[in-house]
This record gives structure tokens, C-alpha cells and sequence, in this order.
């Protein structure tokens, strides 16, 4: 049990160190209208999905993966895909940008500098939750370990 406890909360920490670094990423972007690719930076965000037993699995370790997935529930989270939002950015006149259009127009990244801070704290409130959990059991192993003369 402590195990698959330790397992879920390290995917935790895994999917939401994740998801900082991309927030980070859109907020490194937020002036960013030329990319590689065309057009202005769009912002990215994380998917998560659940983490299951992986039913084809044959190595000895896919099978003492899925038993402890198995008994504790759940597998935790892992990071499904990073999506790119698709919405237009705003249009700002700034006629003296390299970017510019024939009317003076720069379309502007789709970032939305509070939102991704909210998002930024949040991501980082769910890390530290995962880390106490971390904490906590391993603690209790510890403790475990001590009562029983170990």
C-alpha cells in the first residue's frame, strides 16, 4: 500500500511539474509573433488522463506495476498530450512592426498573462499537495519500519 501511495503521488508530481513548465512556456511567449511555424505563438495546454494497468504488459516489472495499480485502485495521473489552443490572438495596430499587415494590424499571441499565472499557482499548489502526501508516507513507512524492530 505505502508503495502504490508513493507511485500515484511521484505521477503527481511528474504531470504537475509538467504543466508548470508549460505555463512557463506561454508566458515566455507572450510577445511572441513570429514562430518557426508562422504566425504568432499559441498558447499550450496540458492534458491529463488517468493512469491504468497496462493489460499488455509481459515483463516481470508491467506485472508488479499492474498488481500494485491494481490493488491500490488507480495508477495516478499521467500527461495525455500538450494541446495548442487554435484561437486568434487579439489584433493590435502597432503600423511601425515587422509584423505588421497592410493596415498596421499585428495579430498578438493568445496568451492571457493572468490567466496562465493563476494557472502557474494552481499547478504549483497541486505539486506542493503532492509533495506533503510524498512526505507524509514516507514518514509513515518510517514509522512502520521502527515499531516493528526493523
Amino acid at each position: 500500500m505505502f508503495f502504490s501511495t508513493l507511485s500515484i503521488s511521484a505521477t503527481g508530481l511528474s504531470a504537475q511539474r509538467t504543466r508548470m513548465d508549460i505555463h512557463a512556456q506561454n508566458l515566455a511567449n507572450v510577445d511572441t509573433t513570429r514562430t518557426p511555424e508562422g504566425g504568432p505563438y499559441r498558447r499550450r495546454a496540458v492534458i491529463f488522463e488517468e493512469r491504468s494497468p497496462n493489460p499488455t504488459g509481459n515483463t516481470f516489472a508491467d506485472m508488479i506495476r499492474n498488481a500494485v495499480l491494481q490493488q491500490s485502485g488507480g495508477g495516478g495521473v499521467r500527461v495525455h498530450s500538450i494541446m495548442e489552443d487554435e484561437s486568434d490572438g487579439p489584433m493590435v495596430y502597432e503600423p511601425g512592426h515587422p509584423d505588421a499587415n497592410a493596415d498596421g494590424y499585428v495579430m498578438r499571441p493568445n496568451v492571457n498573462v493572468i490567466a496562465e499565472m493563476v494557472n502557474m499557482i494552481s499547478a504549483s499548489r497541486s505539486y506542493e499537495a503532492n509533495m506533503t502526501a510524498w512526505s507524509v508516507t514516507q514518514s509513515m513507512m518510517q514509522r512502520t519500519l521502527e515499531i516493528s524492530g526493523r
